[in-house]
């Protein structure tokens, strides 16, 4: 196994072009600098300065915005199984390069190698996975009527806009744009300013696997220059996001007056709930495994523990023992579990709730203390003696901080899982098939999962409900999303049509 100083040395040496360079913009096959000059970006674990990036403006992203109407035409056209050869390539040399990735990827975003090392291998696996559904992506349905053949078909919808988050960028930014270039769109990618060293590598590995120019494009910059710009532009059919609930409502109301399509993939305060009949081993390494991983930082994170009366204490006291056991550390040391937060403002919003949690009445059983002051880290913590009228337990804190909240009976835990603005995923650990079957049936997510952490299975819808998200992605609900349906109908006869004006 490669040690610490092993990966740092790695690191370095990847990170001398970017030191030099900088990140530009890459408009059309080309290296272009941002209009509104460069910004920094930096990494959470030392605090210092990566590189510097360009600044793109709605100038930038209606050059790019152009380059992704120009080739769209030949990219829709282009043979299925030529399209499909190139995705595959795309593939093949994300897997070549995921070591590369996976680096970057730790010391722009702070998170740990332990799981940062698979991202890239599942960016690969959705260029893999969406390439093999091409060749049948445009194939419609039979509908005969009495007089006419009714046929439909799919056709790509036009260049749309990706916008991607930080904290898991990679593979996010690969679950939005394969599916698209698979569907024949062109892609104009707005990464998140705060980690954009993976999206530069990203776009650089698709043209050289032989995606022409033009077809995907990448302009950095803030929500408010290019992001804006992006979801106004009348060019850009649609636009898929992935982030804050807050900003998707910003989208759709940005993206109205030129009628865009807008898939959301936003927030969640999301319970995993544990009855009294669960095994509770496994319930107990899922629990800490959903909230603890990525660092908390991740929309499907099971920040709500509600845990029945009559094993509360026992569950909590283990749970605690856990928590204080799991390795905070720099992200290339192969045996952290944690790393720092991906920046300095989202480190204050989430070391903020510490006080907020006494200020209510909660306890601090676990954590919210810092490790040091080198970069943004915070110790895994637990709130309990919680309820969830509280703030911790209504509000995304989108970090490794869990919030355990006690219930008596089955209709009080679906009560609280459901009294939240978000429904984006839901965990139930029971023994009991007709509770989980009567549970799930009630309870308000877009996705749950009974007797398991969540396990990803591509050709299943992802999305939420309520303020967590528009839309699913996944299988061919993604193709649903960037391709338009269209119905053709064959008269089969000389049927009666009706006369005016005779």
């Amino acid at each position: 196994m490669t040690t610490l100083d092993d990966n740092l040395a790695k690191l370095d040496a990847l990170l001398v072009r970017f030191r030099k360079d900088g990140i530009r913009n890459r408009i059309n096959g080309q290296d272009v600098g941002g209009a509104l000059g460069r910004f920094q970006t930096i990494s959470p674990i030392d605090k210092s300065v990566i590189c510097d990036v360009a600044r793109g403006d709605a100038g930038d992203i209606d050059d790019a915005a152009q380059a992704a109407h120009a080739a769209f035409a030949d990219w829709r056209d282009m043979p299925a199984r030529q399209r499909k050869s190139i995705l595959l390539n795309v593939a093949a040399a994300i897997e070549s390069r995921a070591e590369e990735i996976a680096l970057c990827e730790c010391h722009d975003t702070g998170q740990a190698l332990k799981f940062m090392s698979k991202a890239a291998l599942r960016g690969a696996e959705n260029f893999r996975y969406f390439a093999a559904q091409i060749e049948s992506a445009r194939d419609g349905r039979n509908l005969p009527s009495p007089t006419l053949m009714n046929i439909t078909t799919r056709t790509p919808i036009g260049p749309v806009g990706v916008i991607t988050p930080w904290n898991t960028p990679f593979m996010l930014s690969t679950w939005k744009i394969a599916p698209a270039l698979a569907a024949g769109c062109t892609v104009v990618h707005k990464p998140a300013e705060d980690s954009p060293l993976t999206a530069r590598l990203l776009v650089e590995i698709a043209e050289e696997a032989g995606l022409p120019p033009g077809v995907l494009n990448t302009v950095n910059g803030f929500g408010e220059d290019a992001g804006k710009a992006l979801t106004e532009h009348p060019l850009i059919r649609a636009i898929a996001f992935v982030g804050e609930s807050r900003t998707g409502s910003l989208i759709t109301k940005q993206g109205a007056d030129t009628l865009k399509r807008v898939h959301l993939e936003l927030g969640g305060k999301n319970p995993v709930i544990v009855f009294d009949d669960a095994d509770l081993d496994r319930a107990l390494d899922a629990v800490i495994f959903m909230i603890y991983s990525i660092n908390g930082e991740r929309c499907t994170s099971s920040s709500r523990l509600l845990v029945q009366d009559s094993i509360r204490e026992t569950f909590e006291a283990r749970l605690i023992e856990r928590v204080n056991r799991i390795k905070v550390g720099h992200p290339l040391d192969p045996a952290t579990e944690v790393g720092p937060l991906i920046s300095k403002a989202h480190f204050d919003k989430v070391t903020s709730y510490f006080e907020t949690a006494r200020q209510d009445g909660a306890t601090i059983a676990a954590g919210g203390t810092l490790p040091d002051d080198t970069g943004y880290y915070v110790r895994p913590t637990l709130f309990t003696h919680a309820t969830n009228a509280m703030r911790i337990a209504r509000e995304e804190i989108f970090g490794p901080v869990l919030t355990s909240i006690p219930f008596s009976s089955e209709d009080e835990a679906l009560q609280i899982a459901n009294d939240t603005p978000y429904g984006l995923t839901g965990y139930v650990w029971t023994n009991d098939l007709t509770r989980a079957l009567r549970f799930t049936d009630r309870l308000q997510a877009g996705m749950i999962w009974v007797n398991s952490e969540n396990v990803r299975h591509l050709p299943t819808p992802f999305g939420g409900v309520k303020a967590s998200g528009i839309g699913r992605d996944g299988g061919d609900w993604s193709f649903d999303f960037y391709m338009e349906q269209k119905h053709i109908g064959f008269a089969t006869g000389a049927h009666k049509i009706t006369r005016l004006g005779v």
